[in-house]
């Protein structure tokens, strides 16, 4: 439906991240925080999300897998610090092992996603910040921006369901 738009802010060691969905903002912010919803569509394809854990609370955490087609798993870790129901959460994501623990050799990303209403529409805006510019360098090197765009295309296909 709507492009995804990502800025870069090197200087400041940010990602700005802009979207909007043919959908209620309370079934984009369902999309977000219902992890058996958030496996549908989060993972570019052909790779797949899959939770192990979650619990959508501040001070909560949401473990998955990123899997993909040939066996490779990729484990993140996202724990959540605040929450403002229906509108906006933070959170810290980092990649870690299937336990949780943290892989210190891959950068940590600092969430801060906003949710709108715009009619029946509505509109996500969503700062990512790095602790260092290098970070920020290797997250857009690994393919941040295809792959998180891909999966905000999937976004678009489950909201329309």
């Amino acid at each position: 439906m709507s492009n995804t738009i990502i800025s870069k802010d090197l200087a400041n060691r940010k990602l700005n991240i802009t979207r909007e969905f043919a959908a209620p903002v309370e079934k984009v912010w369902k999309a977000w925080t219902d992890s058996s919803i958030l496996d549908k569509w989060w993972a570019p394809r052909p790779w797949k999300a899959e939770t192990k854990t979650m619990n959508f609370t501040e001070g909560g955490m949401w473990l998955y897998c990123m899997a993909g087609p040939n066996g490779e798993q990729s484990w993140n870790k996202v724990d959540f610090k605040t929450i403002e129901p229906g509108h906006s959460f933070t959170a810290v994501s980092t990649f870690c092992d299937e336990q949780g623990n943290i892989v210190e050799t891959f950068p940590t990303m600092h969430w801060h996603n906003v949710f709108q209403a715009n009619g029946d529409k509505s509109k996500m805006a969503i700062t990512i910040t790095f602790d260092k510019e290098a970070d920020l360098a290797k997250i857009l090197e690994m393919g941040f921006e295809g792959g998180f765009t891909m999966g905000l295309n999937n976004l678009d296909e489950v909201l329309a369901q």
